[in-house]
């Protein structure tokens, strides 16, 4: 089934608007776990959308540009800093940038299908879907739009801490990154609360 038939498939069962839900960055030692919510018009004819890992970094951002400069395509994006992320677990803060990217949504949908969560949101009745990134056409969207944002950031980062290489890994704990914290220590954005940055404070 492809993604907008997955899609579709509730649009013709009682659903007038549906949202796509998920995030990027639960894993990485450094920045911040971003969000995105989608809603796609039903006859898109957005090409190319697919789940964000299977998109090159020229595709995702090619598709970013297009789905966040489209009239039709009505999407929120919430960010949680490394000090939250420490304060509260990366799986609360993972909840609360989804529920920053619902929150700031211009049409509210009559069902959100979420990656992977269970998300529960005042008023709003949400799905949880096994792996739908890479089976709903919304939630690809939304993690497109996710992906791309935190690559940004994280982008920008490098700028002012080249040696850790976050424009390679964007955080992610590669060798790499993990020989530059040894060498150089954490930075402030480097996640407290992970290992081996933990054991490393300590």
């Amino acid at each position: 089934m492809s993604l907008a038939r997955f899609d579709q498939s509730f649009l013709e069962n009682g659903v007038s608007v549906l949202a796509g839900v998920d995030e990027a960055g639960r894993g990485p030692l450094a920045g911040p776990v971003t969000a995105a919510a989608c809603i796609i018009p039903h006859d898109s004819e957005i090409d190319g959308i697919n789940d964000s890992k299977q998109l090159t970094p020229q595709q995702r951002n090619r598709l970013f540009e297009v789905l966040t400069n489209n009239s039709q395509v009505v999407y929120g994006v919430g960010i949680v800093d490394v000090e939250v992320i420490d304060d509260i677990n990366i799986l609360q803060a993972t909840i609360r940038a989804m529920t920053q990217a619902l929150d700031v949504l211009a049409t509210k949908p009559d069902l959100v299908l979420v990656d992977g969560m269970e998300l529960s949101y005042p008023l709003l009745r949400c799905k949880k879907i096994i792996k739908g990134d890479a089976r709903s056409l919304a939630i690809a969207a939304a993690s497109i739009i996710a992906k791309e944002t935190r690559d940004r950031i994280m982008i920008e980062y490098h700028q002012r801490w080249p040696e850790y290489g976050f424009d390679k890994h964007k955080g992610y704990g590669t060798v790499k990154h993990r020989e530059a914290i040894h060498r150089w220590g954490p930075c402030p954005i480097h996640r407290r609360s992970f290992e081996p940055v933990k054991s490393l404070l300590a």
